[in-house]
């Protein structure tokens, strides 16, 4: 049975039938159980649904990150490994807490906040990582509260709107793997 080409890492309550499901987590029974910051390229899983599977590089068209990047202490080797795993020309889709939100830090799970500019070294100074290849940011929403809708909805200016502490939850960003 092939495994499919989407993986859902930290798949844990969000865990989808038609996804390759990773967590770190055992008891959600993932697909792989992994630390994405320590993946061995080569290295042969034993996985409940699709049996022995090779991580390889490039064996994926798409990643799905919902809540996940903000727990990762070496994010780093997160971001490099799951660059690794895609294909040139797959996606990345990330969904995580905004810096001013309520969410970025009720969690004591949570190592960091993200922002705007959180992409900019997997992007745009990649270089500095030492990456070779990188990824293009092609796609950012904000997710707002019933705050920023509020203020939305008043004609407030979005950058005063972005500045405001508990008026954006959440941001989606599509990353997209160069070569």
């Amino acid at each position: 049975m092939a495994i499919p080409t989407t993986l859902n890492l930290g798949s844990g309550k969000d865990w989808k039938d038609s996804y390759f499901n990773a967590d770190i987590l055992l008891r959600v029974n993932p697909d792989w159980w992994c630390d994405i910051s320590n993946v061995e390229f080569g290295s042969v899983i034993d996985s409940h649904r699709f049996g022995k599977v090779t991580i390889e590089k490039g064996m994926f068209k798409k990643i799905v990150a919902n809540d996940v990047l903000e727990h990762i202490p070496d994010l780093i080797q997160a971001m490099t490994n799951c660059k690794d795993l895609l294909e040139v020309g797959g996606e990345f889709h990330i969904s995580v807490p905004y810096e001013l939100s309520l969410g970025a830090w009720q969690d004591p799970t949570h190592v960091r906040a993200f922002n705007e500019n959180s992409w900019l070294y997997y992007t745009d100074w990649h270089w500095y990582l030492g990456w070779e290849g990188r990824f293009n940011l092609t796609s950012m929403e904000f997710m707002m509260s019933g705050l920023g809708q509020e203020m939305m909805d008043k004609g407030i200016d979005a950058d005063e709107i972005m500045r405001t502490p508990r008026a954006v939850d959440s941001m989606k960003v599509i990353l997209c793997k160069q070569s």
